[in-house]
């Protein structure tokens, strides 16, 4: 079977077909950077990581696109409340966006644009929907994409033209409907924030960024746009249109991740509900653990956010995690090298990337080793070991990877293993000098702490609860 993605446009799952076989083009929206990202940001960047690692896991070459939009009305209204430049504010968050996607193993894109680095891009194409009648000026030095020029207005979204509503600017617009390619710069904004245009001085509306970006890296027309559906519309609706207007193919396939919620209401600044990566591991949550989190819960499902929830995940983690370590230290790292992806675990990731049922296959590999260590058979012991860690590996997180190393992950799973050890030793000494109670004691404790001992032919073996 083929790997099958749900389209938004079409509101079905598809057989995906790149346009020229054997290559692939994807573009995602990135984030608008006047603040730092949490992990409602990051569960798009780690569901389209997950995706473009089974597209190459499939043997495609892909181009991976995901921009930055370091200029915005919110990025200039932070510069002014905090007394410093809009750009220094932008190039702050974009770098602590760097530092979340790294610390989750979210791999960096083929192309990582900013939007203030393609302004000449914009221009072009706005000139063109103003050529095709799809686009006018205003004296102001506005320009506005006008919706009714358009037909196909609406069919990602399936939202009818005449059920939007207007938007605060509509006295400077012919219809209320249309929306802005051009904002013309206004009195007491930076003067460093504007740029020189065919219309006068001034920056490019949100929507024509992407249009311009996608188009500059990917062509024309490409395979996967991807995004939140919290962006299906106006965003990406408006991209649809003015880049179809422009005579563009634009994207085949639209792939929209659902909201990380928080008590069933979207993360957001505003609202002062937002959790960061730090603020998490502050909590005693990995990082590992994290990314475990959100990428085992199918992409396009809404998430409620708990901490019940991600702990609940870390203990799932350090389970699948203490299983590869420990076949590797039984039998050696050469042992879980090189293992096969399960045919079930293939069926649900070109399932739509179903993962959930992916990591159900993992918990059952991982259970079945379990087993297999604890009856001393090292064949079984040692396929399983190398099968879990290849399919963790393409949810990016395998969990021998040095990345975990860097973050400090591994180096907490070492400690909790050589106080298990110190303990289960100590257990060993109490069970020859024929002191039970004392090594029950051991054991108890270690089972309150979560920690289960079996008893083996190869000696004892833990396990986190």
């Amino acid at each position: 079977m083929s790997l099958r993605l749900y389209d938004t446009g079409t509101r079905s799952i598809r057989e995906f077909q790149p346009r020229n076989p054997g290559r692939v083009g994807v573009y995602l929206c990135g984030l608008t950077v006047q603040g730092p990202p949490h992990i409602g940001h990051l569960r798009s960047g780690v569901s389209y990581d997950v995706l473009i690692r089974w597209l190459r896991r499939s043997g495609y070459d892909v181009t991976y696109v995901r921009n930055v939009t370091d200029v915005d009305d919110k990025i200039l209204v932070r510069g002014e409340e905090q007394g410093r430049p809009w750009w220094a504010i932008a190039y702050e968050n974009e770098q602590k966006l760097a530092e979340a996607y790294h610390s989750l193993n979210v791999a960096p894109p083929t192309y990582e644009p900013r939007a203030t680095g393609h302004i000449t891009q914009m221009i072009d194409l706005i000139e063109s929907l103003v050529e095709r009648g799809h686009a006018y000026a205003t004296d102001a030095g506005d320009v506005w994409f006008s919706v009714s020029s358009w037909a196909d207005y609406g069919q990602l979204s399936h939202r009818r033209p005449d059920d939007m509503l207007s938007s605060p600017e509509s006295g400077a617009k012919r219809d209320s409907r249309d929306f802005g390619l051009w904002k013309a710069h206004k009195a007491g904004e930076p003067e460093d924030a504007a740029w020189t245009s065919p219309w006068g001085p001034g920056r490019p509306g949100w929507h024509i960024e992407c249009s311009a970006m996608a188009r500059r890296y990917l062509g024309d027309a490409f395979d996967i746009h991807g995004g939140g559906t919290d962006i299906m519309f106006p965003h990406h609706e408006n991209e649809l249109a003015q880049s179809r207007a422009a005579g563009l193919g634009f994207a085949k396939y639209w792939v929209h991740n659902g909201m990380l919620n928080l008590s069933g209401t979207k993360m957001s600044k505003s609202l002062g509900n937002t959790l960061s990566v730090a603020a998490l591991g502050e909590k005693g949550f990995s990082a590992a653990a994290i990314r475990y989190y959100l990428s085992g819960v199918q992409y396009r499902s809404a998430v409620d956010f708990s901490e019940d929830a991600l702990a609940e995940a870390q203990s799932a983690w350090e389970r699948l995690s203490n299983f590869v370590h420990r076949t590797a230290e039984a039998l050696g790292t050469e042992a879980v090298i090189g293992g096969s992806l399960a045919p079930d675990f293939t069926a649900a990731m070109d399932d739509d990337l179903n993962t959930p049922a992916a990591v159900a296959v993992i918990h059952d590999a991982a259970r079945e080793g379990n087993a297999a260590l604890d009856a001393g058979d090292d064949a079984a012991a040692a396929r399983a070991g190398a099968g879990v860690r290849a399919m963790l590996d393409q949810l990016g997180l395998d969990p021998l990877d040095p990345h975990w190393d860097d973050l400090g992950d591994a180096k907490l799973t070492g400690a909790v293993d050589a106080l298990v050890k110190l303990a289960l030793e100590q257990r060993a000494e109490a069970r020859a000098r024929k002191d039970y109670a004392a090594a029950d004691r051991i054991r108890d404790d270690l089972a309150h702490a979560g920690i289960t001992v079996k008893d083996t032919p190869r000696g004892p073996v833990w396990t986190v609860d």
